[in-house]
């Protein structure tokens, strides 16, 4: 090793990098939970700057002579690994200059704001301007970062490396005739009874019964906590210190239990990150398709499973006697996987979900290209949902203004959540065939299993390996289709009492 150039020197630079960078996380919490109106510009500058700072940090001169010379050096694999995928993050990051960070902060301040003000107002123009200077940051990011076949790819790159327009179309192309095929047969089966689930459920009563769900995923408290936001979403700012939000409708009870057990499942991948590797790559999480996946694997694959819920509905009618008490335990279980064309996505089934997902995809993919303009987006987006979906959105915000990605910049996305959700279901899958008796034992209130597969399986390799290595390396094939039909099809086929079919 050149003298001046130790891995503990790495480690310590990586480090108080990751300081600031969940110094500046640490506002943005707060900006979304308990920030007072009036400080929503300074705080908009405190962020900006430490993004700034952050990055000039990171893509110093010295930061990446140090990054080069270390790549060559004798280490062990682990620390190896680390160094390698940091000059990687490092010749990426040079590509975009320190001014077009804080620009990028800054826009994203303003857009965020301007998005609660629309939902307020339920306006998207409030929201246009505002979006527009974000989608033309975009472009630039785009073409900064460098792409051979379609600008998207250089966005989608940020969220999963390697993931590309072509994978993303071919995947879809192959999951939307296979899941309009399954929707249809649905369709023409009897429908469930959701009724119940709409009366009056007291907000504290359903935020206790989440906190208690949560405990009994093993999300550590003592390293996390949950607090109510616009939107639900998770953040962190070390393995051991993980941020949940969620909200709460009063008459609507689905709204935040899965919200908390999606979120939930977010935060036990933040957890299970190794402590020891806090600011290096190997402590951070594979992809967000990977992250997506474990968020749909509890809230659906667990959290909406019968097994799930023969353990915690008694627990449930107790708090909610009067709403629940009468009904029984299929009945609510049939409920809260009723399948039906909705306008909401947080709240979609598991089915008409990818059809939400593919509308947003398809959008952003074209303001990306620049064959639709920002002004438009709420005109395609009503004429998507109808396509798509076959419902008549009424109004801005149950439509285009739903979703809090674009406001934080968020483009690229999207395509993660219908991945992870493919690679949820192939996990589980995986799962279940190592423990034949999972369903007996997740009855039974444990949930210990899984927990400790992901944390052996998932957690422990950080991004050590790719999304589909990791895929195949924990369920011996790379990500495909047929787990999540074969699961939907067996699932739906048992709620609506006759088989829906599979189609591979």
């Amino acid at each position: 090793m050149t003298p001046g150039y130790s891995y503990e020197q790495y480690k310590h630079l990586l480090q108080k990098i990751a300081d600031v960078k969940y110094a500046s996380a640490v506002l943005q919490w707060d900006q979304e939970t308990y920030l007072p109106p009036k400080g929503n510009d300074k705080r908009g500058r405190q962020i900006a700057t430490l993004s700034e700072l952050a990055h000039e940090m990171f893509t110093s001169e010295s930061t990446g002579e140090l990054l080069n010379k270390l790549s060559l050096a004798q280490l062990p694999d682990r620390e190896k690994r680390n160094a390698t995928l940091s000059l990687e993050d490092y010749n990426k990051s040079k590509k975009l200059p320190s001014s077009f960070v804080r620009k990028m902060s800054e826009a994203v301040n303003k857009s965020f704001h301007a998005w609660i003000q629309a939902r307020k107002e339920n306006s998207f123009s409030v929201f246009e301007k505002p979006l527009q200077e974000i989608v033309e940051l975009k472009k630039q990011e785009a073409g900064l970062q460098g792409f051979s076949a379609h600008p998207y790819d250089a966005l989608m790159n940020d969220y999963d490396k390697g993931l590309s327009v072509k994978i993303v179309d071919e995947l879809f192309a192959s999951l939307r005739p296979q899941l309009s095929a399954l929707l249809d047969r649905i369709s023409s089966l009897p429908q469930v009874d959701n009724s119940f689930l709409f009366q009056h459920f007291d907000k504290q009563q359903q935020w206790d019964f989440g906190i208690s769900i949560l405990k009994k995923m093993h999300f550590d408290f003592d390293a996390g906590r949950q607090d109510l936001s616009e939107h639900p979403f998770t953040t962190n700012f070390s393995s051991e210190d993980v941020r949940l939000t969620t909200r709460v409708d009063e008459n609507d009870f689905s709204n935040m239990l899965w919200s908390c057990i999606h979120e939930g499942g977010h935060g036990l991948y933040e957890q299970g990150l190794s402590a020891n590797e806090y600011g290096l790559p190997l402590g951070e999480y594979c992809s967000l398709s990977i992250h997506e996946s474990q968020s749909r694997l509890w809230e659906n694959c667990v959290g909406r499973s019968e097994s799930f819920w023969k353990h915690n509905y008694p627990a449930l009618q107790h708090v909610f006697p009067q709403q629940l008490g009468a009904v029984s335990l299929r009945k609510f279980y049939q409920a809260i996987n009723k399948v039906q064309p909705s306008l909401i996505r947080t709240e979609a089934d598991e089915i008409t979900y990818h059809f939400h997902v593919m509308i947003r995809y398809e959008i952003e993919k074209q303001l990306i290209e620049g064959s639709l303009a920002v002004k438009d987006i709420p005109e395609i987006w009503n004429e998507k949902y109808k396509q798509y979906l076959g419902v008549t959105v009424p109004d801005h915000k149950q439509g285009c203004l739903q979703d809090v990605h674009w406001s934080h910049g968020s483009f690229g996305y999207f395509a993660t959540y219908s991945i992870g959700s493919l690679y949820a279901a192939q996990l589980y899958a995986a799962i279940e065939k190592e423990n034949p008796s999972l369903n007996e034992v997740i009855a039974g209130g444990n949930n210990t299993l899984i927990v400790n597969w992901l944390k052996q399986h998932i957690y422990q390799w950080g991004r050590y390996y790719s999304s589909n290595e990791l895929c195949k390396k924990a369920t011996g094939a790379v990500l495909g289709t047929t787990d999540f039909i074969q699961y939907a099809g067996k699932k739906y086929g048992n709620i609506y009492g006759a088989s829906p079919g599979t189609h591979e």
